[in-house]
């Protein structure tokens, strides 16, 4: 058991978590705890390699929010510097009159090789370094963090304004409105915090000034008083160790500087500083002719060092040439694009319109991006396409009739990696697929996070994870549902054309069912239609039982019915209460399998009288009260929440008078709801009532 909760505790997310209090600690240890040589100079050269780091990934950055911890790793390596001061000193003063290596190899290096052991030079270097630290890069980068705190703050209102304008515009949607208020109140508080986060480079090059002079007196006092050296010999051992410790950590700090000045002297235009400036600085190949002859006439003036000059002068001569013949390359392809455009247009502007030019709207589309052409591509054996000619076989043999072809094309208006579903020209769903990565689903029982791309599922809108193949297994392991890319389209696809049903089943569709019919039973559809019923009236029976996702396989039974009632009756509404009357069993068993008990949700009867008096007063069939609406559709979502929480599925049991209009009213509140009538369910079914709608549970 020990074993298992180290395991559990162990997890990367738990690592990642105990990491930075752990950094912090080490770091605030080491001002107290001594560290040997060794140790010593392993953090130096960390310290190094991460103010290298940190300053590549600020020039990297696209713009400044992408690197919103800047300030905080700020603080962390200026007290890492500090920590790494106060134990270089400590270890400098104990055991500096052994030798230059007594404070290991790095302090050696810096204060020996670098400034060649000379005390006057190393002093020098060492205050040019804190000169540039303190008067120029720190002051310069704190003033720009400074007053864009401030403009950013004054700016927000009017940004915020500018948001709330295109929502009611309806240029943005909600989510695209609440991300960008959120981006708006971060870019303040970053440059709030660097702001502040300034004054600790700041504090520290003044630190780095007070620790040498600090050095060098405590090193005289300890050289002479205690190791018996002379003034002279002090002063050299002592002087050049300090210098060394303060180079160490001034480089480090220096290059830290930059990196903020980087971050907060960004603007505008999103890329990395290296692309930006190459292409602003050395995109005009007439400003590079003019400097190339400047510089070249300069390396023409006796006394000047020619080579050098001419040589600098060349290359930008070169550059630029090379700059304008690109230019040149462009502008030519961008007239021969013009020039076969013209003819085209033309010809095209000659032909008369005709009907050829009127194309017929696709009853069921999908476009996908550039991306994702590999995924329905013949040629190349398209994994969606097997799936999506899968998916249309298996609606036939559950819903009951064939589905219009879906017709899929590529568009290059689409994001890459985006795709959209139309029905009859119009989008009912889009989402995005990832070729070669999985998709791992949340279904609300995992045990971790992942690591990966967040989404949602596009079909039922879980949280979701796009996953890389080796994450595939651990996925599985913390009880993700897996899927790959196809499949992810494959299944938004299906879930839209069985809610769609009603509407794909057209007159086309309904007169091919017919046919389809007739060969085994040419008798029943000769006697139905049109002599008893018109294919219309057929057609709108059937949708309105996709609607309500009720299953028409069973063509004969219905067929039947309609004959049986047809001649009498010819509401199709009154027809297809007729029909789930006769479809009953079917409709209780696909809802309830087996021969288990009916537990079903019921209306108390005051609310069940209230319902029943206004459709027999009302001249359109019957209205509801609006508070008694609001009332009735609140206390069916909670009641029917319930009885999914306890794995029932949400039935509402209603008189036949009553199941059409609660159906169609509660529809698009509580799309799980099922509402049947009395009168559909078999009498070998036992029923149990579990809740009420408008009383308490029974």
């Amino acid at each position: 058991m020990e074993a298992l909760n180290l395991r559990a505790l162990l997890t990367p997310t738990n690592l990642r978590m105990l990491g930075a209090p752990i950094f912090i600690i080490m770091i605030l240890s080491m001002m107290v705890l001594p560290l040997p040589p060794f140790a010593l100079d392993l953090f130096f050269t960390f310290n190094i390699s991460l103010a290298v780091m940190v300053m590549l990934v600020a020039m990297y950055t696209k713009k400044p929010l992408d690197f919103s911890v800047f300030p905080t790793v700020l603080l962390v390596t200026t007290l890492l510097r500090l920590a790494l001061n106060v134990a270089s000193t400590r270890i400098v003063l104990l055991e500096g009159h052994a030798g230059a290596d007594a404070a290991g190899k790095v302090i050696e290096a810096f204060g020996y090789f670098l400034v060649g052991g000379n005390t006057a030079i190393g002093l020098v270097v060492f205050g040019i370094l804190v000169l540039i630290n303190f008067v120029v890069i720190t002051k310069g980068a704190g003033r720009i963090a400074e007053v864009s705190a401030r403009f950013t703050l004054d700016a927000m209102p009017g940004k915020q304004m500018a948001i709330d304008a295109d929502l009611n515009a309806g240029l943005v949607d909600e989510a695209e409105a609440k991300r960008r208020r959120k981006e708006v109140s971060q870019e303040s508080d970053f440059y709030g915090a660097m702001d502040g986060a300034s004054k600790f480079v700041r504090g520290d090059a003044i630190a780095g000034i007070l620790i040498l002079l600090i050095n060098i007196i405590g090193g005289l006092v300890v050289g002479t008083t205690q190791h018996g050296m002379s003034m002279g010999q002090a002063i050299e051992t002592y002087t050049i160790l300090t210098i060394g410790d303060g180079l160490v950590a001034q480089i480090p700090a220096l290059i830290i500087s930059v990196a903020a000045g980087l971050v907060v002297s960004r603007v505008g235009d999103e890329g990395d500083v290296g692309g930006l400036v190459l292409n602003q600085v050395f995109s005009n190949p007439q400003v590079m002719f003019l400097t190339g002859g400047i510089i070249g006439v300069l390396g023409l003036i006796p006394g000047m060092p020619n080579f050098v000059f001419i040589l600098i002068s060349g290359a930008l001569f070169s550059l630029a040439w090379y700059k304008r013949q690109q230019r040149m390359l462009v502008e030519q392809q961008g007239a021969a694009a013009e020039e076969v455009a013209a003819p085209v247009q033309q010809a095209a502007e000659a032909v008369e319109a005709s009907w050829n030019d009127v194309m017929p709207v696709d009853v069921l589309g999908l476009e996908v991006g550039y991306r994702l052409i590999p995924m329905v591509d013949k040629g190349q054996d398209g994994e969606l396409l097997k799936r999506i000619r899968g998916l249309r076989r298996k609606f036939a043999q559950d819903v009951g009739f064939l589905a219009a072809p879906v017709h899929i094309r590529d568009n290059l208006e689409l994001k890459p990696n985006a795709y959209r579903i139309s029905l009859k020209g119009v989008e009912i769903g889009s989402g995005e697929a990832y070729p070669g990565q999985f998709l791992a689903i949340n279904p609300g029982r995992v045990t971790g996070p992942l690591p990966g791309r967040e989404t949602r599922d596009p079909a039922f809108n879980l949280p979701a994870f796009w996953i890389d193949p080796s994450q595939r297994e651990q996925a599985h392991a913390l009880g993700y549902t897996v899927v790959d890319a196809s499949t992810v389209v494959a299944t938004h696809l299906n879930h839209l054309i069985l809610n769609y049903a009603a509407e794909l089943l057209g007159r086309q569709e309904t007169q091919a069912l017919l046919d389809h019919i007739g060969k085994d039973a040419p008798k029943l559809i000769e006697d139905l239609v049109p002599g008893v019923l018109p294919v219309t009236v057929v057609q709108r029976v059937l949708q309105y039982l996709l609607e309500e996702g009720v299953s028409i396989r069973d063509m004969r039974s219905i067929l039947e019915v309609l004959a049986e009632h047809g001649a009498r009756v010819q509401d199709p509404l009154e027809l297809t209460s007729r029909v789930r009357q006769g479809l009953g069993r079917s409709i209780l068993q696909s809802l309830f399998p087996g021969d288990t008990e009916v537990q079903v949700i019921a209306l108390e009867p005051t609310l069940e009288r209230i319902l029943m008096q206004a459709m027999a007063g009302g001249a359109d069939g019957g209205a509801i009260e609006p508070s008694l609406a609001d009332g009735l559709l609140r206390q069916t979502a909670e009641v029917a929440q319930r009885q999914e929480d306890i794995g029932l599925p949400p039935v509402l049991l209603v008189p036949p008078q009553l199941r059409w209009l609660l159906s169609r009213f509660l529809r698009r509140s509580v799309p799980s709801l099922k509402v049947l009538s009395n009168t559909e369910v078999p009498e070998s079914r036992t029923i149990r009532v579990s809740a009420m709608v408008g009383g308490a549970a029974a």
